[in-house]
């Protein structure tokens, strides 16, 4: 059944939207819960080009320096807590056994609906690996921090480390790890926002104690484990549908968990349908989701969706803020069908 929305429910809708928009930070002005102007639909693809990759850096970063930092006279320190301290050049890292991984990044200040979200193979070293040649003490070990070129740092915990997923990553998407990206050597942390994948990194230390970066010394979420979040790419919020189908199309991510299950809502979230969704290339990225939509009558429909993970948890629809540990809620759109 179609829902048809008055002015008053569309100015609600898109109140919603340009209040949550009042971040700064990463997100777009795409990112939408639903507005009061229309926002085009967007391409949906698995990968996304590097120059289209969405990029952040901290408020206080000199990123002119990080950004010409010199390949040949950079190298990557591994201090603190450890049997050996060891100072790799970059063609060290080259040398080691490389690794390729499928992973999605999200910016914690990323609104529902935000582009501030990618996907895109890395190629790097594992940290796992690396850490193990240093002989860590792991009944001392509490976290392990990256620190930047740029003088930013943030740490995961040492436990987070250990898992054997976290990459060192020399390379996006086939070529050489772009300056914007963190060349020559980011930290690739599935699951965890962008704040805790650290670019251009040049210090790795093993620390004993609870490690608080930049932005936990600003108050923001130490945890940083990323939300469970979808997003409708096409069609655009206000897109004039003139016809008898439309194709629905979008992602959804798990963070930490892969998707179970998409759901669309045509009815503002009253009833909901299953998505299909194409089945991803790791468990550590978004899927792309899709719905073949026959209105049955002319008029403004608010379509919302949902995801799933394979825990069984369900997105959920209260409307958070990004602060301190990421924004929720859904991404709603209304479409106008006016012919059929």
């Amino acid at each position: 059944m179609s829902l048809r929305c008055s002015r008053r429910d569309l100015l609600k809708i898109g109140g919603l939207g340009l209040a949550a928009g009042v971040t700064g930070g990463c997100d777009s002005a795409a990112s939408v819960f639903g507005r009061l102007f229309a926002v085009p639909p967007r391409e949906t693809t698995y990968f996304t080009q590097n120059e289209i990759f969405y990029v952040v850096n901290y408020s206080d970063s000199p990123f002119s320096l990080a950004r010409d930092v010199k390949v040949d006279q950079w190298q990557l320190s591994i201090t603190g807590a450890v049997k050996k301290s060891m100072v790799l050049r970059y063609d060290d890292i080259l040398n080691r056994p490389a690794l390729d991984r499928a992973v999605t990044l999200e910016c914690i200040d990323n609104l529902p609906g935000g582009d501030s979200m990618g996907n895109a193979m890395w190629r790097g070293i594992s940290l796992k690996d690396l850490l193990e040649e240093v002989g860590p003490d792991p009944e001392t070990a509490r976290d392990v921090v990256f620190r930047a070129a740029d003088g930013y740092d943030d740490s995961i915990t040492f436990e987070r480390a250990m898992r054997g997923d976290v990459l060192l990553a020399y390379m996006m998407n086939g070529v050489t790890l772009p300056k914007m990206h963190g060349f020559p050597l980011r930290a690739v942390v599935p699951g965890l926002y962008g704040i805790k994948n650290v670019k251009w990194i040049t210090e790795i230390e093993v620390y004993e104690g609870d490690y608080k970066g930049y932005w936990q010394r600003k108050g923001w979420t130490d945890d940083g484990t990323i939300k469970l979040t979808s997003r409708i790419d096409s069609p655009g919020h206000y897109q004039i549908l003139r016809g008898r189908e439309h194709l629905f199309k979008g992602v959804a991510f798990g963070g930490p968990e892969t998707i179970k299950q998409v759901e669309i809502s045509f009815d503002g979230g009253r009833t909901w349908l299953e998505a299909p969704f194409e089945l991803p290339l790791s468990p550590f990225t978004w899927v792309i989701w899709y719905y073949n939509w026959a209105p049955p009558k002319t008029g403004a429909y608010q379509v919302a969706v949902r995801a799933i993970d394979v825990t069984g948890r369900i997105q959920t629809s209260e409307i958070v803020r990004p602060s301190p540990a990421g924004a929720s809620g859904l991404h709603t759109i209304v479409p106008i069908v006016d012919r059929l």
